[in-house]
C-alpha cells in the first residue's frame, strides 16, 4: 500500500477558486478509477497550501491510474482550470508500514 501526496502552493488570491474547483476534478478522478481520497489546506506551515491525498495498492496501481487521468481529454480540460491557480507544488509517495 502506498500513499500519494500532491502538494500545492496555490496563489494567495486563489485558494477559494483552487478548493471550488476540486469537486469537478474528483469527479474526473474517481470517473478515470483513482479513488476519491481527501483534499486538506494548511493550518500551520506554508500559507496557502492544498495537499490532494489517496491511497494505491501499489506503485504500478497508481502509475497504470495516471496514465489514464492524463490521457483524458476532459481531466483535462478540469486541470486546465486549476493549473494557472497553482505557484508550485511537489508530489510525496509514502509505503505504509503496519
Amino acid at each position: 500500500m502506498i500513499v500519494v501526496r500532491d502538494v500545492f502552493q496555490i496563489r494567495p488570491d486563489r485558494m477559494k477558486d483552487a478548493r471550488a474547483l476540486l469537486p469537478e476534478i474528483t469527479a474526473h478522478n474517481v470517473r478515470l478509477g483513482f479513488p476519491a481520497g481527501r483534499a486538506m489546506t494548511d493550518v500551520t506551515g506554508p500559507y496557502y497550501t492544498l495537499v490532494l491525498e489517496m491511497e494505491r495498492a501499489s506503485l504500478a496501481a497508481w502509475e497504470q491510474s495516471l496514465s489514464k487521468v492524463f490521457a483524458d481529454t476532459e481531466w483535462q480540460k478540469a486541470y486546465g482550470k486549476f493549473r494557472p491557480l497553482v505557484e508550485s507544488g511537489h508530489r510525496e509517495i509514502f509505503s505504509v508500514v503496519g
